[in-house]
């Protein structure tokens, strides 16, 4: 990835925004900044408002207070200049025409354009370039979003659920072409329900909840401020639930079978009492949260405080 430095200017700034649709906060008070070269995921739940902050950043939907910056212009001027591209879930696709034809059309508009047949062999859709937009499949229309956010030489590429419909092949390739992206300095932003696509590409991660950033910083940063850990366990006897709950530090338990599985905020304490209870546990592992369960816990625990 490109060195970034925090004296340049903000690829994107949001500063004390708020956008409201009567009285639901969909973007509630939001500062954050983008930084060059950055590979940054937006995460968050169902009516997290991750759709309208991109709206917001490309100027779909105007802000009820606070700035929203781009390039240190607003998102208007930028998108005009050919700085920012865009692969969004909202909106059709012209129908009526083939893949090649609007390519070439997006080509054609962009202030800094590629060449068309570069933009399809990248997009990974020149083999269905005559084929009529009307007639692709869900995946094979989200490579043609991306062939024409990547249409031009933008410096921001702003993708929301870009793998959505696309097959484990496609969205491996899909990110190979991504990654080329970011190595040659330019800012990528997603918006993803795939914790593990997060996980394996982002520099950084942004949670959002209820239109406030909850959390900010790398994947593994992230997994550490759930506090919590996982502990895995078989017992061969029968297994006494309720007495398991009494467990110091635990905040869920599931049992299978002869398989627990615990997350416990104090591990070396939960192990210990666990032992203290005269079990003799099998086949112990204890590791830290995934992504993806870091992101439940901190959710919910937001959740629980709100209530």
């Amino acid at each position: 990835m490109t060195t970034t430095t925090t004296t340049a200017t903000p690829v994107v700034a949001f500063d004390q925004v708020g956008k409201g649709y009567g009285s639901v906060r969909a973007v509630d008070g939001l500062t954050l900044a983008l930084r060059p070269g950055e590979t940054v995921a937006l995460l968050g739940p169902n009516g997290a408002g991750k759709s309208t902050t991109l709206d917001l950043l490309l100027g779909l939907r105007q802000p009820d207070a606070g700035t929203v910056r781009v390039f240190g212009t607003s998102p208007r001027e930028a998108i005009v200049g050919g700085r920012v591209g865009a692969m969004l879930q909202s909106g059709g696709l012209m129908d009526e025409v083939t893949v090649a034809e609007l390519v070439r059309l997006a080509c054609a508009l962009h202030p800094k354009p590629y060449q068309p047949c570069d933009v399809l062999s990248r997009a990974g859709i020149a083999q269905i370039a005559d084929r009529k937009v009307d007639k692709l499949s869900g995946g094979q229309a989200q490579r043609v979003r991306f062939a024409l956010a990547t249409a031009g030489d933008s410096d921001l590429i702003v993708l929301d659920e870009p793998t959505t419909g696309m097959d484990v092949t496609t969205r491996q390739a899909f990110w190979a072409t991504m990654r080329e992206q970011a190595d040659q300095g330019r800012t990528v932003l997603f918006a993803t329900h795939y914790l593990e696509e997060a996980d394996a590409i982002a520099d950084r991660v942004l949670v959002l909840h209820r239109g406030r950033l909850l959390a900010d910083g790398t994947a593994a940063e992230i997994k550490a401020k759930a506090g919590a850990r996982r502990i895995s366990f078989d017992l061969e006897a029968g297994i006494d639930e309720p007495r398991l709950r009494t467990l110091p530090f635990l905040t869920s338990i599931d049992v299978s079978g002869q398989t627990v599985r615990i997350q416990s905020s104090d591990a070396d304490a939960t192990v210990h009492a666990l032992y203290g209870l005269g079990l003799f546990p099998r086949n112990l592992e204890v590791a830290g949260l995934g992504l993806e369960q870091a992101f439940v816990a901190i959710t919910a625990a937001e959740e629980a405080k709100s209530k």
